[in-house]
């Protein structure tokens, strides 16, 4: 019973003759042109940008009702992000089947997986997957708008963190980049985990008492971070990796990336830490009990914020 329903999930996935005959081209595959992806990005940019100076000159400081769109958008990538790790997983399986040959002597599978053998083109069945899991990137872009009207956001970090995920995975098709694969099952795991998350706290049932999202990020940064160390040491003790320039390039926006997110991540906890202190101040000198309700209200409200701040990540 599960034998065949797995060969046909795996003939759906890895298979079929649309994906086996993938190539990445600049006349084929929409969104695949230097233009289109600087346009997007610049347009994405611009229009949260105005969105948020609407709102800001018509003073509109309540949230504005989005019904269950964001609980629908959430149950949607979480299922995307799902798709795509198998798919890339089996493709991933089946590739190496096909091609172990040519590098069997330099390589290792799973040194396969961070290090593509020189001369790889963006072709088959992995970039197929890597090709999908790029156009999932701008429906992540819903996310930006949803918290301009929910919660009048509007970050530096939000902007950049997306703008350059967009130009990372683009960088992987134009030049067939190593660790792509390594990266789009760890981040397409994590995103269906975190997506899963949201849809289930968009429908109001309760939400972790931890900052759930933003440790699953440094979880990723993480594993990000590990995977690029293993590429540079492939790259030099087994001849090269493929794409190698772009993966230099890669590896400085994740940096930044990483940097801007720490910066974050400690912000939140010393403002944690300083709603702690208040409180223990407060018992030892046992003040009025009405004080204590009011600090008690403060941390509760800056709690939520931190909440919301963090689903919107």
């Amino acid at each position: 019973m599960m034998e065949p329903m797995i060969q046909s999930l795996s003939y759906c996935l890895s298979e079929h003759p649309s994906i086996i005959g993938f190539r990445w081209n600049h006349s084929q595959n929409w969104g695949s042109t230097w233009s289109f992806l600087f346009t997007s990005i610049a347009g994405y940019i611009a229009l949260s940008v105005l969105i948020r100076l609407i709102l800001a000159v018509f003073r509109c400081r309540k949230p504005i009702p989005l019904g269950p769109i964001p609980a629908i958008h959430s149950l949607g990538m979480a299922l995307i992000s799902i798709t795509i790790f198998i798919g890339i997983l089996f493709s991933s399986a089946a590739e190496i089947r096909d091609t172990r040959w040519f590098w069997r002597k330099s390589k290792t599978p799973f040194q396969w997986f961070l290090c593509f053998p020189l001369g790889t083109r963006p072709t088959g069945r992995v970039f197929f997957w890597s090709y999908v899991f790029y156009l999932s990137r701008f429906l992540h872009l819903l996310r930006t708008f949803f918290a301009i009207l929910r919660h009048r956001k509007l970050t530096f970090f939000r902007l950049f963190n997306q703008s350059i995920l967009i130009c990372m995975s683009f960088l992987w098709l134009e030049f067939s980049q190593s660790f792509q694969v390594v990266a789009i099952l760890c981040t397409s795991l994590i995103y269906s985990v975190v997506y899963g998350y949201r849809f289930w706290t968009e429908i109001g049932l309760r939400s972790a008492c931890f900052p759930f999202v933003e440790n699953c990020q440094v979880v990723l940064l993480g594993c990000n971070l590990v995977c690029h160390v293993a590429v540079l040491f492939l790259h030099f003790v087994k001849g090269g990796c493929n794409g190698i320039g772009a993966w230099v390039f890669n590896s400085v926006l994740n940096a930044a990336l990483l940097l801007l997110y720490m910066n974050f991540y400690v912000k939140m906890h010393m403002r944690k830490r300083r709603l702690v202190v208040p409180v223990v101040v407060s018992e030892d000198q046992e003040e009025e009990s009405s004080s204590a309700r009011e600090i008690e209200k403060k941390m509760s409200m800056e709690k939520k914020k931190m909440m919301i701040k963090g689903k919107d990540l």
